[in-house]
């Protein structure tokens, strides 16, 4: 993982430059941004006073003030986005990236986003959870004309409710989605709100699915469930920063998913409750702890909790092909087939042949094999006590009692006091599981099996 440019300072925030001052005079400058480190959180320079976001591997829009509007550019285009170090990925994004910049702004703002097409088709900006007039809700056809290629159009309404949201395309979806076209949004409250807490931590970062064939850059647009490479923010493990906070912090993590599956979100170590849905802060009787929540397609979360255990804690999707990197599907499960003599006679004709997966995929993740052009391992990342055998939606969620309050940066591996690491029993010895498996006895079943019928593929 890249942490070199993880978390200058402020600076890091004011690396989101501006790139150029539109011809048109009237129209704020398009800020874009490069890099994939987390940015600092962007404190508010002007405006209403809010404790801002860090996106993960993201950054925060700039804005400008025009009397009493908040004025955002929004640019439309393709990019190339690095999900981890060597793989990168033709997508479409906003300013450079793919999640486009977090929007932030506080309850009441009137806010003006102008849009600039640079796609090579039309699209629009659908305000994913706001109440706004209808002409400004972003649906191509429906309610406003397409924005034509190398056209500006402008979005004007106030924010009138805190919480956490999305935007997204309306127009040619099923493409501009799956090219990676999305991006977060998060109202703050304008004053003491009695259902949001005040946090020292505040995360947060979209679900993405991408269906990219290795030796490939674009992902396949028409994929509808079968992806292999599943992020947060276009970001996959171990190419994912951590989140790092101060033993005792009240944290909050905000998440939205517009993949084409539900994703069940799990944190180790803590429990935390779903204090925030993309309908606003949830009240306190609904409220129940939690260590995993399901968030459904189109759907936002926002979990919070005391992060009161020291370690490095595991935050992922809980489907398990959704933390693996790209891996084929069709492949047959070869746990317990006795290789023995058929190995030798394939090495006769592939000396480079060898034996895979007849005692399961673990060696997969200290294997070093050569791999299609840009692609992934199916499994990466290493921990201090090796592989770590995840990818995909893995992340690390790091509680250090020194961590200084506003300081993102990576604290390393965490240091485990002696005695407190899981341990080999001495003296004892399990004999290895039988190879082959054992075959089922003759006669009569004892369950039934029905084959599937209709629907092949994999469905996740």
């Amino acid at each position: 993982m890249d942490r070199r440019h993880f978390f200058t300072g402020a600076a890091t925030a004011v690396a989101a430059a501006s790139v150029s001052r539109v011809a048109l005079a009237a129209l704020p400058d398009a800020h874009t941004q490069s890099s994939t480190a987390t940015a600092a959180p962007l404190l508010p320079p002007d405006g209403r006073p809010y404790n801002p976001v860090v996106t993960l591997n993201g950054w925060t829009l700039p804005w400008r003030m025009n009397g009493n509007v908040k004025e955002f550019h929004l640019v439309a285009e393709p990019v190339v986005r690095e999900m981890a170090p060597g793989f990168k990925v033709n997508m479409w994004g906003y300013n450079g990236q793919s999640p486009g910049p977090t929007i932030e702004v506080v309850e009441g703002d009137r806010v003006r986003i102008f849009v600039t097409n640079r796609l090579p088709e039309h699209t629009t900006v659908h305000w994913h959870g706001q109440r706004l007039p209808n002409g400004m809700d972003g649906v191509g056809g429906i309610t406003q004309p397409h924005i034509p290629p190398g056209k500006t159009f402008a979005y004007e309404f106030v924010a009138r409710r805190p919480g956490t949201f999305m935007y997204h395309p309306h127009a040619d979806e099923m493409t501009q989605m799956a090219m990676g076209m999305m991006g977060f949004w998060v109202t703050h409250p304008k004053a003491r709100h009695p259902l949001i807490a005040e946090v020292q931590r505040d995360f947060c970062f979209l679900l993405g699915s991408f269906d990219v064939e290795p030796g490939s850059a674009t992902p396949k647009v028409n994929t509808m469930t079968d992806f292999n490479t599943w992020a947060f923010n276009s970001r996959v493990f171990p190419g994912i920063d951590s989140l790092n906070v101060r033993r005792g912090d009240r944290v909050r993590i905000r998440v939205g998913n517009l993949t084409m599956t539900n994703h069940p979100i799990h944190v180790h170590g803590h429990e935390f409750e779903v204090t925030g849905t993309d309908g606003g802060p949830v009240p306190k009787t609904a409220r129940w702890p939690e260590v995993t929540t399901d968030i459904a397609v189109g759907q936002m979360r926002q979990v919070e909790f005391i992060a009161d255990e020291e370690g490095d804690w595991a935050l992922h999707c809980h489907k398990s092909h959704h933390t693996m990197g790209p891996m084929g599907h069709e492949v047959p499960t070869m746990i317990g087939v006795d290789h023995r003599g058929i190995a030798e006679k394939i090495q006769k004709l592939v000396p480079d042949y060898m034996v895979m997966g007849d005692k399961g995929m673990a060696d997969m993740g200290a294997m070093e094999m050569p791999l299609p052009d840009n692609t992934l391992p199916m499994m990466a990342g290493q921990g201090p006590f090796g592989p770590a055998e995840m990818g995909g939606m893995f992340t690390l969620l790091k509680v250090r009692r020194d961590q200084r309050p506003g300081d993102y940066r990576d604290p390393g591996w965490f240091k485990h006091p002696a005695g407190t690491v899981a341990r080999e029993v001495p003296g004892d010895s399990a004999p290895p599981a039988a190879s082959p498996a054992t075959p089922p006895a003759t006669g009569s079943p004892d369950a039934t099996v029905r084959r599937p019928a209709g629907h092949g593929g994999h469905a996740h």
